[in-house]
């Protein structure tokens, strides 16, 4: 009766490939799986979907993790979660979203093909502060709702092209998101090192258990300084990013080279890191929140940020290629790269001149 039961249930569910359009349309690829450009085949609306396709076979931490927050987070610079789908038949998860043309990772690296044509050309002022204004916003009404990101990059910041949300920054990748509580309670031993490093913040390069909202801003902060110069504020090499040891050397002489190396006086905590023997000192480390941030005599002047980043813009920027099944996406990359430093001056000339 039981297994009667459970296999009509399984015949009545809505399936992916019933309702969606979706083969070959594949638009990007992770460790989470695939995400894929999508319509409706009932074409009962002609809105562009995104279906993410969580790999494997099951639910995976990560994907009841971020189930479950975008379930409950409604801001219009947070990523919505339209719908979940199990497939019975092969025990897939798929969870569909609202399409978003663009993201900064693709709006960065158009600006440096520019630059590599030596014919540079910055985002706009007002471009800038528009996506910086969105991301604080919706990082300030994650951390309202003691929900800590953790892995803030330019890949996961979406922008949504045209249509009624035209210039609307997403915040997406909700993976390794977690809730805090206050007073910090330390993480698990298992708990995963998060964030790319060129936007870790340095408690967690030096293997703070116990960290804050703080993390984010970091990671704001260095996002913010990528879209002013087109480039990563603290890049180095990444050969050991797969290490499970949070602590790598080369990013912490990087974000010191920069910032200076931190004193006593400056970080308080720091003794307390467990990779402290090994720096020296005067690095200035100051705190901010994200509604201090918004509040910043830099969001009050002339241009004043806006709802559509894209206002006044006339840069056209590409819209996302699909990828092949069995290509992988960074030789995608590499190829978009390289038709880029050939067309942009076509693409740009009538901005430009």
């Amino acid at each position: 009766m039981d297994h009667d039961f459970k296999t009509k249930l399984a015949a009545e569910r809505e399936r992916v490939e019933d309702l969606f359009e979706y083969e070959g349309c594949k638009v990007g690829r992770g460790t989470y799986g695939h995400v894929y450009k999508a319509k409706r085949k009932d074409g009962k609306d002609e809105k562009e979907y995104a279906l993410k396709q969580i790999e494997g076979t099951g639910i995976s931490m990560s994907a009841c993790r971020e189930i479950a927050l975008l379930r409950e987070l409604k801001h219009p610079n947070v990523i919505a979660l339209q719908k979940v789908f199990l497939s019975h038949s092969d025990r897939k998860v798929w969870l569909l979203f609202d399409y978003a043309e663009h993201d900064l990772w693709h709006i960065i690296k158009f600006h440096r093909a520019s630059k590599a044509n030596k014919k540079p050309m910055q985002l706009p002022r007002g471009m800038v502060k528009s996506l910086l204004y969105q991301i604080l916003d919706g990082i300030h009404y994650l951390h309202a709702n003691w929900v800590l990101h953790r892995d803030l990059k330019p890949a996961n910041i979406l922008v949504m092209g045209e249509g009624p949300e035209r210039g609307r920054v997403k915040i997406a990748d909700m993976g390794f998101a977690r809730l805090f509580n206050s007073p910090l309670k330390p993480l698990a031993d298992l708990d995963p090192v998060v964030v790319t490093f060129w936007y870790r913040a340095p408690e967690l390069l030096l293997g703070a258990r116990h960290y804050t909202k703080a993390i984010d801003i970091w990671a704001i902060g260095c996002i913010f300084a990528e879209l002013l110069t087109s480039e990563p504020i603290f890049h180095c090499r990444q050969e050991d990013i797969k290490t499970s040891n949070p602590f790598h050397h080369d990013q912490l002489d990087r974000i010191f080279s920069v910032m200076g190396f931190p004193a006593d006086k400056d970080w308080e905590d720091i003794r307390k890191m467990p990779e402290y023997p090994t720096l020296q000192k005067d690095f200035r480390r100051t705190t901010i929140t994200s509604e201090q941030a918004l509040q910043d005599p830099y969001f009050l002047e002339d241009p004043l940020p806006t709802s559509d980043v894209f206002a006044g813009c006339q840069i056209p920027y590409p819209k996302r290629e699909f990828l092949s099944e069995d290509e992988p996406e960074e030789k995608t990359e590499k190829v978009t790269m390289a038709y880029l430093k050939t067309q942009v001056f076509l693409t740009l000339y009538p901005v430009l001149i």
